[in-house]
């Protein structure tokens, strides 16, 4: 999910080796690159720790879910030193714009069981919109640079980036985003979180989570996580995410679908 450019990869890969070592699991990192459908990715019988948006997850029964490991802090104001994250909505640095605009505005989105792509915007535009339907709307695009391309290209006029995408963008990559403002952040909803299949071994999954958990206290694994972003890795609040069918419900009743 936060594989954003060939650096932020290698940033990664370093958490996940370092989590191999320290675990004593042996992990192979592989790529999964769009325009995979991450659906594909969340089905595999052999995950030990991926990315996985907590809207697809809340929407699973619990007899399906796959297990649940961590969900990251990240040290940006706003996550306020908990386990959430939000979108931004973006638009051209060079276009003058009100939040009051954005209503009339062409609106991106990325795929419909994104949260920070999907859901965030639309919940954001039916609040600003006073539930009447955006004018124009197109996607899918695919992930945050989809987005990024759209706007710079004049496709789309305004759309949501993960507000944690755009801090490790902001961080390593700043030329990509340079020419993107943010006009809005969204409410705040439960990150993302990293899951293993159910096929894991207990015992596997309680070595890989107990590492994560520990990264902020080991000196390695503390560079690492400044590195990309994070204070630290928390356990995940499950009942937070079961609430996110129901905002998606309510904002699917004021709006309809994009």
């Amino acid at each position: 999910m936060y594989n954003l450019s060939p650096k932020i990869s290698g940033l990664w890969d370093r958490l996940f080796h370092w989590l191999a070592h320290r675990s004593d699991v042996e992990l192979e990192v592989i790529a999964h690159a769009a325009p995979a459908p991450l659906s594909e990715l969340w089905a595999r019988p052999d995950m030990g720790a991926v990315f996985m948006c907590g809207f697809p997850f809340s929407r699973l029964a619990k007899a399906e879910r796959p297990l649940p490991l961590v969900a990251p802090v990240s040290l940006a104001d706003w996550a306020n030193g908990q386990a959430v994250y939000a979108s931004h909505i973006v638009a051209a640095r060079d276009r003058p714009l009100a939040k009051a605009d954005l209503a009339a505005m062409r609106w991106g989105w990325t795929v419909r069981d994104s949260q920070s792509g999907y859901n965030a915007p639309r919940e954001f535009f039916a609040s600003l919109a006073g539930g009447q339907p955006a004018s124009k709307t197109f996607g899918p695009l695919l992930n945050p640079r989809g987005v990024i391309e759209a706007i710079r290209s004049g496709a789309v006029d305004v759309g949501a980036i993960d507000a944690y995408a755009c801090q490790l963008l902001e961080m390593h990559e700043p030329d990509m985003i340079a020419s993107l403002q943010v006009i809005a952040t969204t409410k705040p909803a439960p990150f993302p979180l990293l899951v293993a299949s159910q096929q894991q071994a207990p015992e596997t999954v309680a070595a890989l989570r107990a590492a994560l958990l520990g990264a902020h206290k080991d000196p390695v694994g503390r560079d690492i996580l400044g590195s990309l972003g994070l204070a630290a890795f928390a356990e995940p609040d499950i009942a937070a995410y079961e609430l996110l069918p129901a905002r998606a419900h309510a904002v699917d009743e004021a709006l309809g679908t994009w």
